[in-house]
């Protein structure tokens, strides 16, 4: 008896769990970059695009060279703080914004368990995915590009290197699907008012 309780407690609060899960995982991955910046981790690399006219297996610039050919590692030998910074900055950004993305998702999945699916906060809060989906796929990639720019910028790798900015699109894909699906719920949300309504 004791074990389907815990059981069903467990099919109860599974969405709620995996999500924990994910906030935690995404978590993490914000703090690597923020301990490299620091200096107590390894942060010296960055994966960049090769320009596909100059194809470079090995490429060194004082301090700096570049491994790989079309998709490559820049790797800075001891960087800096403001080296760091522009290394990890991609990176925080794009955690934090998955980590408002998923703590959304958790306060969502609250009202599920209680069965109040279609209520306003849950359209707001689908709008609010959709924009920050929308700034993970605009923001996160023109700041990977600017911080690019700014590492190579006045150096040998300065030509070799690709900057330029490209649209991901399953971020904007998922934003725009996610734009639907709360427009979903305001409809919902207008029906099961107008039901509660005549009763």
């Amino acid at each position: 008896m004791h074990a389907t309780s815990w059981l069903r407690r467990l099919d109860r609060h599974g969405l709620e769990l995996t999500l924990g899960l994910a906030l935690l995982a995404v978590g993490l991955t914000a703090l690597f970059p923020l301990l490299g910046i620091a200096g107590l981790t390894p942060a010296d690399a960055r994966e960049v695009d090769i320009d596909t006219h100059t194809q470079a297996p090995g490429l060194s610039s004082g301090a700096m060279s570049l491994r790989g050919t079309h998709h490559a590692e820049l790797t800075i030998d001891d960087p800096g703080l403001m080296d760091r910074v522009l290394l990890a900055g991609p990176k925080i950004v794009q955690a934090i914004l998955v980590i408002v993305v998923l703590t959304l998702l958790m306060r969502m999945a609250k009202t599920f368990q209680d069965g109040e699916v279609f209520v306003p906060q849950n359209t707001r809060r689908l709008y609010a995915i959709a924009f920050t989906l929308m700034l993970t796929a605009l923001v996160v990639p023109a700041l990977d590009t600017v911080t690019t720019i700014a590492l190579v910028s006045g150096t040998p790798l300065e030509q070799t290197v690709d900057t330029g900015y490209t649209l991901p699109g399953i971020p904007l894909l998922l934003a725009f699907l996610t734009t639907a699906l709360a427009g979903a719920f305001a409809h919902g949300t207008r029906l099961r008012a107008d039901t509660e309504g005549l009763v």
